[in-house]
């Protein structure tokens, strides 16, 4: 994994505790971003082998930045957040190109789960 994992979530500590528990499993954290609309400006920048991306954020949801990050990288991996309930946009998430969902509050297992499935 060369360009390590970029992590999208407008709640700050969320970022942390993810980069937490992918740091403590030995995985790299190229960057964090607090909106859709960074993480596709971060996406250009870092070429990051996946992306950590929550749904609902401010300027530019998770669903939208999916999709713009797909036009730039067809061979994009994302796996989206969500809260409990947002089962819809889940669905959508995964339509739009996402490859896995982890629900919050997370589950240090569960997390390194998806980012193995989804780096395959």
């Amino acid at each position: 994994m060369a360009n390590g994992i970029l992590i999208v979530d407008d709640a700050a500590f969320m970022r942390m505790m993810i980069k937490d528990i992918l740091t403590k499993n030995g995985f790299n954290v190229a960057g964090e971003a607090e909106n859709g609309a960074k993480a596709i400006e971060r996406y250009k920048e870092l070429s990051p082998d996946l992306v950590i991306m929550d749904i609902t954020m401010p300027e530019v949801d998770g669903i939208q930045a999916v999709k713009e990050i797909k036009k730039i990288d067809s061979t994009a991996k994302i796996v989206m957040c969500s809260a409990m309930g947002q089962q819809a946009m889940v669905i959508e998430a995964i339509q739009a190109g996402a490859k896995d969902f982890i629900v919050k509050p997370f589950q240090a297992d569960r997390v390194i789960e998806a980012v193995k499935k989804a780096i395959g």
